[in-house]
């Protein structure tokens, strides 16, 4: 996040200056606890029926 004028279209441009605000207003680790939360949800949680995940054997 510290190398200005990287070549980055308008959506990873985007990405990076959303990353460099919730870093400098502190709430970085806030927000990747909820991305880390919404991530297992979307990819484990919602394979499940119930949204409930078998416990390993």
């Amino acid at each position: 996040m510290d190398i200005t004028g990287a070549p980055l279209g308008l959506p990873g441009a985007e990405a990076v200056l959303k990353l460099r605000a919730l870093t400098s207003n502190g709430h970085f680790n806030a927000y990747w606890a909820y991305h880390l939360q919404q991530e297992y949800h979307r990819i484990h949680t919602s394979s499940y029926r119930d949204g409930i995940i078998p416990a390993p054997a």
